[in-house]
């Protein structure tokens, strides 16, 4: 059974930085490619970052250079490294990983206010 759990979402003002970390089971995790997308309220899901098997990464320009996707496949773990949060990076965000099937977890919320 594939499961995929995030956690580290959260509260943070403008300005501020978070992780998300999103852990794997039931999936041979270092042949996947692994996503972080998010849904605002209103908005269709979208691609936040993605970080492929061998390491190469994509980013949505809208995360550019304040986002980062990395991954350790010892622990079968991603992250999203956010900085500089704005009020409309507030969203759900998802965990994916996708082979031959897409698979996604629960969502983690993350919400930039002050």
């Amino acid at each position: 059974q594939v499961q995929l759990v995030e956690s580290g979402g959260g509260l943070v003002q403008p300005g501020g930085s978070l992780r998300v970390s999103c852990v794997a089971s039931g999936i041979i995790f270092r042949l996947y490619n692994m996503g972080w997308y998010r849904q605002a309220p209103g908005k269709q899901r979208e691609l936040v970052a993605i970080i492929f098997s061998g390491g190469g990464t994509n980013y949505a320009d809208s995360v550019k250079g304040r986002f980062t996707i990395s991954r350790d496949n010892a622990k079968n773990t991603v992250y999203l490294q956010m900085n500089s949060l704005k009020p409309e990076d507030t969203a759900v965000y998802y965990c994916n990983a996708r082979l031959k099937y897409d698979y996604w977890g629960q969502g983690a919320q993350v919400t930039v206010s002050s």
